[in-house]
């Protein structure tokens, strides 16, 4: 049985905190890339593009549509993982109970951040794309009316 100081539980209870900050923000990044998106969209399909405003525009598109896929990624569930519920899915009723018990907390603090990492390194990567999609989106609307053709 492994000792797990209240140090070690404040570490795990921050750690999960973490994980359902993550899926708030990737909520949040979903539903503004979504908006860009069919803004974007709207606009764009009455207008005549030039085809530098086309490219510069498509590119834009493509790398917000990128970002939607990492956010998705980021909050894709993991059940294969060895930490939480899909562990407890494996386990009969006494494993559980021992698990809970007497537990290695470190071990699951670990393995939770790991998770945490991963999703912060979507979401991280999505935030640049983001940034990179919105510049040229905005790049494309002077093309567009001709005033940097």
């Amino acid at each position: 049985m492994t000792t797990n100081g209240p140090n070690l539980t404040a570490a795990h209870t921050e750690v999960k905190a973490e994980i359902a900050r993550t899926d708030s923000k990737t909520a949040l990044l979903l539903a503004f890339v979504g908006a860009v998106l069919a803004c974007a969209w709207s606009i764009a399909r009455d207008l005549p593009l030039s085809p530098p405003a086309y490219v510069t525009g498509g590119v834009g598109v493509a790398l917000l549509v990128a970002a939607a896929g990492l956010l998705l990624r980021s909050t894709r569930p993991n059940l294969k993982g060895r930490h939480g519920f899909p562990l407890w899915a494996t386990l009969t009723a006494e494993e559980i109970t021992a698990t809970v018990n007497g537990g290695d907390l470190a071990a699951d603090v670990a393995g939770l951040s790991r998770l945490a990492v991963a999703k912060f390194t979507c979401v991280r990567r999505a935030i640049d794309l983001t940034c990179a999609g919105g510049v040229l989106l905005i790049l494309a609307a002077p093309l567009t009316a001709g005033g940097a053709a």
